[in-house]
């Protein structure tokens, strides 16, 4: 954890957050003393398709898996 004086924290927040996004937190102090962090925003998970859109993902234009596995048992 890294601590910087509001001063210097004004001079370099571009950067400051840059860091803070790439996961480290920046403590900022006045007269030594701490009084705000930086640190990431928590990333939102990404949404799940539908279960009717995971379902047409899956279909494919090939032959179905059961027809497969009839042949293979009959012999065909």
């Amino acid at each position: 954890m890294k601590h910087v004086g509001i001063k210097q924290a004004r001079q370099e927040l571009p950067d400051l957050v840059d860091r803070a996004e790439a996961g480290e937190e920046i403590v900022i102090t006045r007269q030594g003393r701490p009084v705000a962090k930086i640190t990431a925003m928590p990333r939102s998970p990404r949404a799940l398709p539908s279960l009717a859109q995971f379902r047409q993902a899956l279909r494919g234009n090939g032959t179905p898996a059961v027809e497969l596995l009839r042949r293979e048992r009959d012999g065909h």
